[in-house]
């Protein structure tokens, strides 16, 4: 049988002038958020199956690379059952590891930890622009800080990072899962249908409030219920200001203390935030994870047509899942894909790197010649610039054109009998 030369769909090779903003996006992150405190991870990228499938993952959970049980454990002849086939997954995100790891790793960790973690998570997705089924998040959480301590330094220290990326006037989108509870309360909807009546108000920005309310309406729920709930959000949305519309109308139905941190994030985040961005109420955000309890954000573009880049929020009762013992936890994630995928678009250059030096070799050079010409690289490399060696082609005019287009702006030509630079 032949071999394909096809990645596995959904998924891509990285070429080297993608690689390279990669790599440049990577190198800005973890300068960035170091300088936040935030330091370095990394989890397996196969988790139990067990913890993958804990109804905390939403929508993803559907979308599991499920792995065979191996050797004397798989027994197809009598498998009856999942469970009896498969023990393992590929990760669908980095939330569910990093939350295992801590509960394995807290007594030896720093209180609050500040975790940065960047790897390749997995997802049986449709692919579609910007979005394969293998692709690079990049995490940043606190754990153990209950306070909005946590929220504001998220959002700071991803803005800053966005921001390093030559990113201007995007936005943070943010609201709190205890005000979306408050505002179906309030609208009359039983508490069992909070997350079927969330799912709905999420297409808010796809097919508006009649949109959602025609949706409630068609799956049974009450019209005056759906028509207050509706009229609730164009109240917020045309009010002078929207945080103060919620603490009138939901005096009864949200907690004051609730209110009041959300306000100081706002407030905080606003009198320190640098003018690439805009901090923003939004009462329809849901953000699709079952896992958030309190404050929830996502970063959007709107000059690249509201593409959201990223997101996070508080998870308080993750860590409880493994541990019985609840901790405060908070993150957020940057959409690493969309943002080197929307850098390329611009024509993004990586700004100045190493001079790079091309040293191209005669066949026929070899033995003390090599080695002399590879001592010659050896200096150059410790001077500071990149060196690439190799051997010179038959077409050396195209082999040049080639490396030219990868930023080579110097050659050297080696041959043999005499050698010759």
């Amino acid at each position: 049988m032949a071999l394909s030369k096809k990645p596995v769909t959904g998924m891509k090779d990285i070429l080297p002038a993608e690689m390279q903003i990669r790599d440049y996006v990577i190198g800005v992150i973890k300068d960035t958020y170091g300088k936040f405190g935030f330091t370095s991870i990394e989890t397996p990228c196969v988790e139990n199956i067990a913890n993958l499938s804990n109804k905390q993952g939403g929508e993803n959970e559907k979308l599991i690379f499920k792995i065979l049980k191996r050797g004397e454990k798989l027994n197809l002849d009598t498998a009856e059952t999942e469970s009896d086939l498969v023990d393992g997954g590929l990760r669908y995100d980095l939330t569910v590891p990093l939350v295992r790891f801590y509960s394995n790793n807290a007594a030896s960790l720093p209180s609050p930890f500040k975790a940065l973690q960047m790897g390749n998570v997995w997802r049986a997705d449709r692919p579609q622009r910007g979005r394969y089924r293998q692709f690079m998040q990049c995490d940043i959480d606190i754990l153990g800080e209950a306070s909005n301590l946590a929220e504001i330094e998220l959002i700071l220290a991803t803005t800053t990072t966005i921001g390093r990326l030559g990113f201007r006037n995007f936005q943070i989108r943010i609201n709190d899962r205890r005000i979306l509870k408050a505002m179906a309360a309030y609208a009359g909807f039983a508490e069992e249908s909070y997350d079927s009546v969330f799912i709905t108000l999420d297409k808010m920005d796809k097919i508006g409030r009649d949109g959602v309310k025609e949706e409630l309406e068609k799956e049974g729920y009450d019209p005056a219920v759906c028509k207050k709930y509706m009229d609730l959000f164009e109240a917020v949305e045309t009010a002078e200001d929207g945080v103060a519309c919620i603490k009138e109308r939901l005096t009864d139905y949200l907690d004051e203390e609730v209110l009041a941190s959300f306000i100081e994030i706002i407030e905080s985040v606003r009198a320190t935030k640098e003018d690439t961005f805009e901090l923003v109420f939004d009462p329809t955000l849901v953000r699709g994870m079952s896992y958030y309890t309190g404050t929830i954000f996502e970063i959007a573009m709107p000059e690249f047509g509201g593409t959201a880049c990223g997101g996070g929020g508080r998870y308080d009762e993750m860590v409880g899942k493994f541990t019985g013992q609840n901790v405060p936890a908070c993150g957020f994630s940057i959409g690493f894909e969309r943002i080197v995928l929307l850098l390329m678009e611009k024509g993004f250059q990586v700004p100045t790197q190493p001079e790079k030096v091309a040293y191209l070799i005669e066949k026929g050079v070899s033995g003390e010649e090599l080695c002399n010409v590879i001592a010659k690289a050896k200096e150059e490399r410790d001077t500071g610039r990149q060196v690439l060696v190799a051997r010179m082609n038959k077409n050396k005019k195209f082999q040049k054109e080639q490396l030219t287009a990868e930023g080579y702006t110097e050659f050297k030509e080696f041959y043999k009998n005499p050698l010759k630079v």
